[in-house]
């Protein structure tokens, strides 16, 4: 009984948690339509690199898309990749997003980037999404049981995004909206994509 009403009751927490760690930006609430604008992007971009779990092997998860096909990660890729958690409804990771759309455009084959929604209503609300932005080099990969929160951590804020290497071992990660055309954040992509 009380396992049964913990697995209830634990992902209304860790959405309370990515609410609460996200949403910071918007006065009108969470799941609300909310513009960017430029002064919000300037107040969205404060993530910061953390390099403490470099060395971790990517989290054993399988993420869906809206038309129900699956991405088993944790397997090694042989190229690095670069794993972000958003949601539709959070500021911070909206504004980011056409930065990480021109990154995957770039990079092509020398970097995966991948983009995992959080949304809930995943099936519904990120297809629109990306209809509306017109985003052309992002995948639509859906994690509405939040099984990759859970895997780093379960109650950190979005977004949160993870730069994995060709063998699959984090190098370093972003908690937090980063502004993903700076020269420190090239460089720090460098770190796996540079051409020897």
């Amino acid at each position: 009984m009380v396992k049964t009403q913990f697995r209830i009751l634990l992902p209304a927490m860790l959405l309370a948690a990515l609410v609460a760690g996200c949403d910071t930006q918007d006065d009108q609430g969470a799941q609300g339509g909310e513009t960017v604008t430029a002064e919000t992007t300037d107040e969205a971009l404060t993530g910061f690199v953390d390099r403490t779990f470099a060395g971790d092997e990517m989290p054993d998860v399988t993420v869906t898309d809206p038309q129900g096909a699956t991405l088993a990660l944790g397997e090694p890729t042989g190229k690095p990749v670069l794993l972000n958690l958003w949601a539709t409804w959070c500021v911070p990771c909206v504004t980011e997003m056409p930065m990480l759309e021109r990154i995957a455009g770039e990079m092509g084959e020398r970097l995966t980037v991948l983009t995992v929604s959080e949304d809930l209503e995943g099936t519904t609300a990120v297809p629109a999404f990306f209809a509306e932005k017109g985003f052309e080099h992002l995948p639509q990969w859906l994690d509405q049981n939040n099984d990759l929160a859970f895997a780093f951590g379960g109650g950190g804020s979005l977004p949160l995004t993870v730069l994995y290497d060709a063998q699959g071992k984090e190098v370093w990660r972003v908690i937090g909206a980063y502004d993903w055309e700076s020269e420190e954040a090239r460089a720090l992509l460098a770190e796996v994509t540079a051409v020897n």
